[in-house]
């Protein structure tokens, strides 16, 4: 080897040698860093997006349209259909975008974390946050104040616009007693709802698996425990979660009504801790 070479290979060195060292790390990934992290994955998922749009066009736009048909064939229909229409006004500008939105909201807190199973995502996120009980809380609360915006804003939205489709024939108002609450109660029960399902998906940790249990449900469980005979099946019905739940949209009591609407509301929110607790113990015992 020549000198110069030498001499090359020497500076060469020297300068590596000279690089200072990479600071330190400081603290440790904390709650505040996942929060940000997990409210990053949500809003940057096109399927949210285009989830909540179509969910907000189909319950506003054509739940609209189909309360404008009501009111124009209002003279088709008997004296008796008119005046119940008028007696409970919320069945056509409440109840129904509500129905139609709870499904929405269903598939989108299952896939809040059966999505990242799905792509293995789930791998990456546990290995930048190792302790898994932080994440968990991150994913509910994000989803939880997304939820909770999204379900008051399309709750007096679906008020407001079916309010004016309907004013011909029908009046209601925010003051009218009990509405205000359905109103907001509505955006909670959305809400609970989508937290509902996300205990579902972190549970069974398969999209179409926990889509399916938590639609089955909603949609065919709830409705067949009706079915079931004497005061035992009565109450069986009452209690099961979305039907008590379900019970906060409704600005009056209806005859046969075990619950009132804050204590359906109450029973509704214990069976989504429960599932919850459930999901936060799998989650932490469970390989991902």
């Amino acid at each position: 080897m020549s000198s110069i070479e030498g001499r090359s290979l020497g500076d060469g060195a020297a300068t590596l040698l000279r690089v200072p060292p990479l600071a330190p790390p400081r603290g440790r990934a904390g709650l505040g860093g996942e929060l940000r992290s997990e409210w990053t994955k949500l809003r940057t998922v096109r399927s949210t997006i285009w989830s909540l749009v179509a969910m907000a066009a189909i319950a506003i736009g054509l739940m609209s349209l189909i309360a404008w048909a009501l009111m124009h064939r209002w003279d088709r229909f008997a004296p008796g259909e008119r005046a119940d229409f008028v007696a409970h006004p919320l069945e056509i500008v409440l109840a129904r975008p509500v129905f139609i939105s709870q499904l929405v909201v269903a598939v989108l807190g299952v896939m809040v974390i059966s999505a990242e199973y799905t792509t293995g995502m789930i791998r990456s996120t546990l290995q930048s946050q190792p302790r898994r009980l932080t994440v968990l809380v991150a994913k509910v609360a994000v989803f939880a104040a997304l939820m909770l915006v999204v379900g008051e804003v399309l709750s007096f939205a679906a008020f407001f616009v079916g309010r004016q489709v309907i004013a011909a024939h029908i009046t209601v108002n925010l003051g009218d007693p009990g509405v205000t609450r359905s109103v907001i109660g509505a955006g909670l029960y959305l809400a609970v709802l989508g937290l509902f399902s996300l205990g579902f998906g972190a549970i069974l940790r398969h999209t179409a698996g926990a889509i399916t249990a938590v639609l089955g449900l909603i949609l065919v469980v709830s409705n067949l425990t009706g079915l079931l005979p004497d005061s035992w099946g009565h109450h069986i019905n009452a209690y099961m979660p979305t039907n008590a739940g379900l019970l906060i949209i409704q600005p009056h009591p209806q005859p046969g009504d075990l619950l009132s609407a804050w204590q359906g509301f109450g029973v509704f929110a214990g069976w989504t801790a429960l599932v919850l607790a459930v999901a936060a113990v799998l989650f932490a015992a469970r390989d991902a």
